[in-house]
Parts: C-alpha cells; structure tokens; sequence
C-alpha cells in the first residue's frame, strides 16, 4: 500500500472518540509534565482533539498557521479569536512567535508506524517545521492507527513518543 492509498483509507476514521482517553494518558508523560510551551492543533471533525488541554494553566499554548509553504507557531488562550486558512483549517489571529520557545509540539496524525513516524496530509508543513525544531514531539493516536509503517521518505521526521488510548 502507498501513502497515497494509506491516506485514502484512514483520512474519515474518527478518532475524536478516542480524545479524552489520550489527552488523560498524555498528561502522565514526563515529556508534558515538564513542558512549559506546549504547541497543539485545532482538530478537523475527524481528527484527535486536545482542546481540552488549554485548561491547564500551568502551560502557555500555541496553535500552527500556515504561511505561504511555512508553518509557524502563534500564541493561543482558549477563546482567541480564530480564522479559516486555505486549508479549512482554524487558525489563530495571534502574531506569530518564535519556535525556539516551543518545548513539545503534539502532531496531527492520519496514522504513524511503531518508528514514530506519521502519516500526515501531505503538504510537508510539519516535516519542514520540525527540521529546524530542537524540542520534543509526540503523536497522540488510537493504537489501531499505529501500523507497521507508513512508507517514510527521507525528508520524514519522526515522533519522540506516541501516546495511544491503551
């Protein structure tokens, strides 16, 4: 199977329902636990949501923006103001900050392999992102997601931790 084809088959699995279950496991992880700038994403219907993460006051949050072919890193509190990016996506209207001060950047997954690495959307945003990124990275996922592999390319960058319901 390719990644064009892996894409196609677990792009409408829901894993929203497993949500409450990761974010619960995640905040046991001593990568969290001592992260203070933690950035997240703004789920898409299908995908895991972390909102409820923003309740934890003793961390600072940040939500990605799509820049041209950049993803960059924008402060968030819950209630910000948001806005549709091209890609239907919720963005923050927030100025962008600089990813030196990110500790932990939690990825959006389709699926990713028991390597760590994700499969992804496609656009490369993250994998760019993350080339130049010094902290740590985690994939909060249902473990029937977390496949063989997912065919990584060169240009791939893999997940420290993959956090899954179990």
């Amino acid at each position: 199977m390719s990644k064009a084809e892996l894409r196609k088959k677990y792009k409408n699995f829901d894993k929203s329902v497993f949500s409450s279950k990761l974010v619960e496991n995640l905040k046991k992880t001593q990568i969290y636990k001592y992260s203070k700038n933690v950035m997240i994403f703004y789920p898409l219907p299908n995908e895991v949501n972390l909102l409820s993460l923003l309740k934890d006051k003793t961390k600072n949050f940040y939500l990605p923006k799509i820049n041209g072919e950049q993803l960059l890193c924008c402060p968030y509190n819950e209630g910000d103001e948001l806005c549709k990016s091209c890609f239907k996506t919720l963005e923050p209207k927030s100025e962008a900050c600089s990813k030196s001060i990110i500790d932990l950047v939690i990825l959006p997954a389709l699926a990713c392999d028991k390597n760590g690495y994700r499969l992804g959307y496609g656009g490369g945003f993250y994998d760019r992102f993350l080339e130049t990124f010094c902290g740590k990275k985690i994939v909060c996922i249902p473990s029937l997601l977390v496949l063989d592999t997912v065919f990584p390319e060169s240009h791939d960058i893999k997940s420290d931790l993959i956090i899954t319901e179990m």
